[in-house]
């Protein structure tokens, strides 16, 4: 374990029921086997991160295996990159994370999250992981400590995500392609914008730069209310809209565009 305190920097050692630097500043192990790395100076508020309900959702979603297809190409990329170190940013639920950790079985990876009930549920899936709850604008790791940095449909902070990069190493970014979700979004609001799906590119530091970008899409039919709850809890336009527009989504069976790109961001 090579973790940094995220209050001094100062490394991280192992201590009863945690970990602890040489300042005396100390985090505790939970009993699922996480560690609590969010100080509560850092924290904008009591719990942050999705709640318990929004994690159940994405986890009963995820785990029927409608997004299989994304989680298999994300692990065959990462694989490709045979990483010595690698870290899951946004690491929800870990449906992704776990098969991450599949992929790469030899390798020391870490998994984080701000969300506390995400990251709960998320350890018991690859126990052999560093699971931390922790801000991705302040992660426990030293500097260029990491060849691989993955995001799943989460914001990166990218002068952090170049700071924990070693020489060589890089980004894989897995967001949503400009048709993704179109029909849900349809159904939702009277006019739909297309998503800019190179927008995160425009505010990349001069040091990073994108390497490579391929894209997948498929359908999925949504027979069943679970099945289209699930997805609309786990997307932000489930708290954006009325009960009226909700009802709209959940009545009636639901086919929609599953549009994705995956890109690898290097230090250039």
């Amino acid at each position: 374990m090579k973790l940094i305190c995220p209050l001094c920097s100062l490394p991280l050692a192992t201590a009863e029921q945690g970990v602890m630097c040489e300042q005396g500043h100390r985090f505790d192990r939970a009993r699922q086997g996480y560690l609590n790395l969010l100080p509560v100076q850092h924290k904008k508020s009591k719990d942050p991160g999705d709640n318990a309900e929004m994690v159940e959702a994405r986890r009963r979603f995820l785990g029927a295996g409608y997004y299989a297809p994304l989680a298999e190409r994300l692990a065959g990329l990462a694989h490709e990159r045979d990483p010595a170190c690698w870290v899951d940013i946004g690491c929800g639920e870990g449906f992704y994370t776990a098969r991450l950790a599949e992929a790469l079985p030899h390798r020391d990876g870490y998994a984080l999250d701000i969300s506390r009930e995400a990251v709960r549920r998320a350890c018991r899936q690859a126990p052999q992981l560093t699971w931390m709850v922790a801000s991705m604008a302040r992660i426990p790791l030293p500097p260029a400590s990491c060849q691989l940095l993955t995001s799943v449909f989460s914001p990166i902070d990218w002068a952090e995500a170049l700071r924990l990069l070693a020489p060589g190493g890089g980004i894989l970014r897995l967001g949503p392609a400009r048709e993704h979700l179109i029909e849900l979004r349809q159904r939702l609001y009277d006019e739909v914008r297309d998503y800019d799906e190179a927008k995160h590119l425009q505010s990349l530091p001069a040091e990073l730069g994108l390497a490579q970008s391929e894209s997948l899409s498929f359908r999925l039919n949504l027979t069943s209310r679970e099945a289209r709850s699930d997805l609309l809890s786990m997307t932000p336009h489930g708290w954006r809209v009325n009960a009226e527009r909700r009802e709209r989504v959940l009545a009636e069976p639901l086919e929609v565009t599953v549009a994705v790109r995956y890109d690898w961001i290097t230090r250039t």
